[in-house]
């Protein structure tokens, strides 16, 4: 296809459609006004959102994601080329890169136990059976892990380790999802073994990750001329599949506006960039005094036209595979907005971390598995000077608490509150924390749907094999070796899109292998025989 006479239709405007619309100018030479991003909702960033309460006063983000310097180059590379909102003269890769130098992480409190107390955690507590367990699963290829769960290939003793509480946590693991994911994570991110016990290889962005990411990206395509239509949802693609060893192209987009349906003619020249699914489908807010509704039967229709596409190819992936299980994929996160100062001059009195130094604290006694996270101040970058935020989030939302003898899924914002004041130890600042602070919950039924266990043949390729003009975008599509649940597979996946459909004669940046690296390899081992 030629870029100077092509159309481009992207299906969503999360990262994937955006750093998607950002590679087909910069590398492919496609003229910004060629490039249409079609959204259902008035929100742009998908999953990387940061915004005011839809409920209250206060602010909320769904969920917390960790950079990394070695396994993100397509993020970095992506970033290198877009100006800071604050500083055109700076770009957001130099923006996070100065933050970072600025504000280093390094948990004093990763792991605290009942008491509280602070727990040892460079001792990662494995035994022989661990290590052995990890070679294992480490040697055995893919095909042979098939569908298997990590509790499949681990023993008990394994899942009472530090280690586990700490990796499972950081990157929201469940002992019941999929080894092959597990596995892909122990070798993208080897390099955090030694380290995880602090989290020191932790990059965060200035603010939260939309104002700090999703923003610039818009500001950057709209100063091109990307053509960008809110409120249009793609309900189904029409392709022609003209038989056994010929090319398969996209020929029309189904799309429902405020004003009815319509059809989007694909021509010759054009092509098409599909989002497949959403980890933050469904989701639901709550407040102070309310409970977020954890919705089974997929209203917001984020997974339909995955659905829809799937029956049309057996390539084109099995999404009820990652949509058919809310209760194995569920968590609920929480943002507090403190207006008094009391809660976060004790978090920091007892972590010896000032905010955004901490990273990820769990709770590891707690019924719920609670973390939470004190970031840099502000996180916002409207949010007055006054308030301060904190992010958490459950992995056991199901179970009853240990000072709320309620399971979290049914707690209002205060009570999820009060449990986490009562595991801080700080019970005799309660009520002076429930005057002051507003929480916003929000309940995921698709959280960790990118670690279920899967077939090979459950996700799509980014670009089918005989696609001619179309290629699938998002957390649910294969690229081996890489991890899911990161921004750096939305990007590289972007990446791969454009550049394979375009003929883009640019490298990729290579999956990082830690293990290559002698040096790494031996701190990792080091850190397993502690």
């Amino acid at each position: 296809m030629n870029p100077k006479t092509s159309h481009s239709w992207l299906v969503g405007s999360g990262i994937a459609s955006l750093a998607t619309a950002v590679f087909l100018i910069r590398d492919a030479g496609m003229p910004a006004e060629h490039i249409h991003i079609l959204e259902a909702s008035g929100e742009d960033g998908g999953a990387l959102d940061g915004a005011r309460s839809p409920l209250q006063a206060g602010f909320v983000t769904r969920g917390g994601r960790m950079l990394e310097e070695e396994a993100y180059q397509c993020l970095w590379n992506l970033l290198e080329h877009i100006p800071s909102l604050e500083d055109p003269h700076v770009t957001v890769r130099q923006e996070i890169l100065a933050f970072n130098e600025r504000i280093k992480t390094e948990s004093h409190a990763r792991l605290v136990g009942a008491g509280p107390r602070i727990l040892s955690a460079a001792d990662y507590g494995f035994n022989d059976r661990d290590r052995l367990e990890m070679i294992r699963l480490l040697a055995t290829p893919e095909w042979a892990l098939g569908t298997r769960r990590i509790d499949e290939i681990f023993s008990e003793h394994f899942f009472r380790t530090p280690f586990w509480q700490m990796w499972r946590t950081t990157f929201a693991f469940q002992n019941w999802h999929s080894a092959i994911e597990l596995k892909r994570y122990f070798l993208r991110f080897v390099q955090e073994f030694p380290r995880i016990h602090t989290l020191s290889g932790v990059r965060r962005t200035k603010y939260n990750q939309y104002d700090s990411m999703v923003r610039p990206l818009q500001r950057w395509l709209l100063t091109q001329g990307v053509d960008w239509r809110h409120g249009a949802r793609v309900t189904d693609v029409d392709f022609d599949d003209p038989g056994a060893g010929r090319e398969r192209r996209a020929t029309g987009l189904r799309v429902h506006t405020g004003s009815g349906d319509t059809r989007i003619d694909l021509g010759e020249r054009d092509s098409v960039f599909i989002t497949l699914g959403s980890i933050t489908a469904d989701a639901t807010y709550a407040g102070n005094d309310s409970v977020p509704e954890l919705i089974r039967d997929q209203r917001d229709g984020a997974w339909s036209l995955w659905r829809s596409i799937a029956r049309k190819a057996p390539d084109f992936g099995r999404p009820l595979a990652f949509c058919g299980n809310v209760d194995e994929n569920k968590w609920e996160s929480f943002t507090l907005t403190l207006r008094d100062g009391a809660l976060l001059r004790h978090i920091i009195e007892f972590s010896n971390n000032e905010p955004g130094t901490g990273a990820l604290m769990t709770f590891v006694d707690s019924g719920w598995l609670m973390s939470i996270v004190v970031p840099y101040q502000p996180h916002f970058a409207d949010m007055p000077e006054d308030l301060h935020t904190v992010w958490g989030y459950g992995l056991f939302i199901d179970a009853p608490g240990d000072f709320v003898k309620k399971p979290m899924s049914q707690c209002t914002g205060h009570e999820i509150l009060t449990e986490l004041v009562h595991q801080l130890g700080a019970g005799d600042l309660l009520e002076q924390v429930l005057a002051s602070t507003d929480v916003t919950t929000v309940m995921m039924p698709y959280a960790s749907a990118v670690f279920s266990p899967r077939s090979p043949q459950d996700r799509p390729l980014v670009v089918p094999e005989r696609s001619a003009n179309f290629a699938f975008l998002g957390q649910f599509t294969e690229m081996p070796e890489d991890v899911v649940f990161t921004v750096e597979y939305s990007v590289h996946g972007a990446m791969q899109a454009v550049y394979q459909l375009f003929g883009v004669d640019k490298p990729i940046p290579p999956i990082y292998h830690g293990l290559l690296d002698p040096r790494v390899g031996l701190k990792a081992l080091e850190a397993a025989f502690r």
